[in-house]
């Protein structure tokens, strides 16, 4: 797996290097490279394939496959095709990859993508990955693309937090790997503890914290479980047959828009680097020298509420008076808990 999805990212770079003169013209948009790169695993995966499976898998007709095929030979990618029974189009066998197709930007960059990679997600394959990347680099320009590839570094692990987390992503990957039924402890919203039996099909990062799709047998659905509020996370011993899989819903701006409204906020600047983490600076307006009035977007519930009160008193809501009466109510809730 781990060559495949190297092998996919390196030809993203040969495609559109190769291609320039195509693109210039307009023949190659997006989703054109995003299916040539699909159409690349799947040959990597399946060997050999007919036109039609891959006009029917992407939904266009054979004479575009034609075409793509074409392109992909364009890229420096020999594949050929084979006619007759059992037929169809395949890479070459003997194919080897050119050392010379990766410039010192590119080298850097992988480099970069998979080291970081690396730091949180465990396994031979990106190691080997990382070997096979490192194979490529000229020795004459092996200190200038180190250098370029120290320039960024992305740490994805906490600097504090749950200590399951790491253990939970290699079991999960296994399961994965496997076809293998998860069962776990789940805590939903509220303190809601249930016991799950899940097919996992995805691991996701997403702002900082991991999350597995899966199919719940419990609810008879697709799920996503957030790898923080599980716990006696196990494989089973039985396996699973892959149902057709139901991607998860990751991006909520559209939605977002409909339901966040603007409070008017005053905090004081010793948490304004907090508050930049919910809204821009363009929110700010100066109130003193040591205060902001901020229009901070907020929606009616228990984790927007919590997101204010965490801000201490460096922070007041001003209005709407609705949701400044509700914060006074929580204080006082709190402020009753410990008089006691």
């Amino acid at each position: 797996m781990g060559n495949i999805v190297l092998f996919a990212f390196l030809l993203y770079h040969m495609i559109v290097d190769n291609c320039v003169a195509t693109i210039k013209k307009g023949d190659i948009g997006p989703m054109k490279i995003d299916r040539l790169v699909s159409m690349i695993m799947i040959l990597l995966d399946k060997e050999r394939i007919g036109a039609q499976e891959l006009a029917d898998m992407f939904e266009v007709s054979p004479r575009t496959i034609y075409r793509d095929i074409d392109t992909i030979n364009m890229a420096g990618i020999p594949v050929r095709s084979t006619s007759g029974v059992g037929g169809g189009f395949e890479i070459m066998p003997n194919y080897k990859l050119d050392k010379k197709v990766f410039s010192t930007d590119d080298l850097s960059a992988l480099l970069m993508g998979l080291s970081s990679l690396s730091n949180t997600v465990r396994g031979d394959e990106l190691v080997n990955a990382l070997a096979k990347v490192k194979s490529f680099i000229p020795a004459d320009k092996a200190k200038d693309i180190e250098l370029k590839a120290n320039q960024i570094h992305i740490d994805l692990s906490p600097w504090m937090g749950n200590r399951n987390i790491q253990p939970y992503l290699e079991i999960v990957k296994t399961a994965l790997q496997e076809s293998r039924l998860l069962s776990f402890q789940y805590s939903a919203h509220h303190g809601n503890k249930t016991s799950r039996v899940v097919e996992p099909y995805q691991l996701v990062l997403k702002n900082s914290h991991w999350y597995f799709q899966g199919y719940c047998h419990k609810r008879s659905d697709y799920r996503l479980f957030k790898l923080s509020r599980i716990s006696n996370l196990q494989i089973k011993e039985e396996s699973f047959m892959p149902r057709d899989y139901q991607k998860p819903i990751l991006e909520f701006s559209d939605i977002l828009e409909t339901i966040q409204t603007k409070i008017k906020i005053r905090i004081h600047k010793a948490v304004m680097d907090r508050v930049l983490d919910f809204c821009a600076y363009e929110e700010f307006a100066p109130d003193g020298d040591e205060y902001y009035i901020v229009d901070f977007p907020f929606i009616e519930n228990d984790y927007y509420f919590d997101i204010l009160l965490s801000f201490g008193n460096k922070c007041e809501c001003l209005e709407p008076l609705y949701i400044r009466t509700e914060m006074k109510r929580r204080i006082h809730d709190i402020a009753v808990l410990y008089e006691n």
